[in-house]
């Protein structure tokens, strides 16, 4: 695969996402879980994203279950949490893997493009990458970076 651009993945509803309809907006990909220390990041996500949606934001969730079993319902019951808790309405996807041989494969293009502290592995939910608008640009933040302060990386890219 070239870019982000060449995938497809499931959503929550089963519906097949082309991420070939993003081209020509900022992408924040999160892999995220509804039992986790950073699960209060939802409602900073969707809070940037509701600030920066109508300029072309586009933030797109994928629930993973890898880390200590922080994501353990299935697709129904995490969008069920993610609206009742945070008023969610950014895409979120089919859960996934994203670390491992049964990594999804917009996980594996991810890890390839940007190393983070383990090389390629993901270390824990809530990881980001922001991607440019013509996705030749990709940022990784580590779980700790909270969504406000990615504001102004988001804004800068819009901006370009």
């Amino acid at each position: 695969m070239a870019s982000i651009y060449d995938f497809k993945a499931l959503r929550n509803n089963g519906q097949e996402q082309d991420f070939a309809e993003f081209k020509g907006k900022v992408l924040m990909i999160v892999n995220t879980a509804s039992k986790c220390g950073f699960t209060p990041q939802y409602k900073g996500l969707e809070a940037l994203y509701q600030k920066y949606k109508d300029q072309g934001l586009v933030i797109v969730g994928f629930p993973c279950d890898q880390f200590a079993h922080q994501e353990p319902g299935d697709d129904a019951a995490i969008a069920q949490f993610c609206e009742i808790n945070f008023g969610v309405t950014f895409p979120l996807m089919k859960k996934i893997e994203v670390n491992g041989k049964n990594a999804h494969p917009i996980y594996k293009y991810l890890k390839e493009e940007t190393k983070g502290l383990l090389g390629g592995a993901i270390k824990w939910n809530f990881t980001k990458f922001l991607i440019s608008r013509d996705g030749s640009r990709i940022q990784r933040f580590a779980p700790v970076a909270t969504p406000e302060s990615l504001d102004e990386k988001v804004a800068a890219l819009l901006a370009e």
